[in-house]
């Protein structure tokens, strides 16, 4: 069961709970709850129960199949991302002559990058390197500052799936990254938002990357060099986290660039990037 932001026709989004196949409407169904992701997530306990108290009969239930499914937090204030943060990524890193970092590496993805599970990734009229990464998206659900590691998980409103799609000419001109990983439509996230409390251990889920149905990348949340707890202890020591705030955990080796010859994306191209008990975004690469 999970959050998801959805539409039906010329509707305007709207939050429902995902239960099977189907998608309950909240605004039906619990009307007193907010109506974004985000505000569901300032809410607290109070929300939480509520959306606990909703099942498949409580309201409007919907199949999937027949809605659109949008970016669960379409609008966030902050999208960071963790650079190198598997071992076998570094070293891939490594071959291409950029430096494994010692500290973690944080950049920013642009908040306007962002786009839904199954919408299009535009390739760039600028760049002939495109390349994915599918990574583990972890949701803050409090806000918060100087978060140790051992409570940072209580801190955290949910998971999503991401690709970090990345122009890798335009990445690598400067040390940033923040170009490179920010044009539009390349954070597609989803499909939806699934709540803390109902993954068992964040740090044992595989991921699955497949560009037209062959598989690229697949690995485990629990290869990271640096853990989603470390990760929060470490940003938290800088800045106040916000509800909805979006960090992208690393990705694993795979990626296009690293291949012999380097397997950049092409028009046509569809990506499925997918988390075991997370589900699975799909993306196909258009020309806008």
């Amino acid at each position: 069961m999970s959050l998801a932001s959805f539409s039906t026709g010329s509707t305007a989004a709207r939050l429902g709970k995902v239960i099977g196949d189907v998608v309950v409407d909240l605004s039906v169904a619990a009307p007193d709850l907010p109506t974004t992701v985000a505000g569901f997530l300032k809410a607290g306990d109070r929300a939480r129960d509520l959306y606990r108290s909703v099942d498949a009969d409580a309201g409007q239930a919907l199949p999937l199949s027949e809605v659109r499914l949008h970016a669960p937090v379409p609008a966030p204030e902050k999208f960071l991302a963790i650079g190198m943060n598997y071992s076998d990524h570094g070293e891939e890193a490594r071959k291409l002559g950029l430096e494994v970092p010692k500290y973690q590496l944080w950049f920013n993805k642009q908040v306007s990058c962002i786009g839904g599970p199954f919408d299009g990734i535009v390739m760039p009229s600028v760049s002939d390197q495109l390349d994915y990464e599918i990574e583990l998206a972890v949701v803050i659900g409090t806000e918060c500052r100087n978060v140790p590691a051992e409570a940072a998980r209580a801190v955290i409103g949910g998971y999503m799936v991401t690709n970090d799609v990345s122009v890798r000419d335009w990445q690598f001109r400067t040390s940033t990254m923040t170009l490179g990983k920010s044009f539009d439509t390349h954070g597609p996230t989803g499909p939806w938002l699934t709540l803390d409390h109902e993954v068992a251990d964040p740090l044992a889920l595989n991921l699955t990357l497949t560009v037209n149905g062959v598989e690229k990348q697949r690995a485990s949340t629990g290869d990271m060099i640096f853990d989603i707890y470390e990760q929060i202890a470490y940003l938290s020591q800088v800045m106040t986290l916000k509800p909805g705030d979006i960090l992208a955990t690393g990705t694993p080796s795979g990626v296009g660039v690293s291949r012999e010859p380097p397997e950049f994306l092409k028009p046509g191209d569809v990506v499925r990037a997918e988390i075991e008990g997370l589900g699975a975004i799909e993306n196909r690469v258009i020309v806008a």
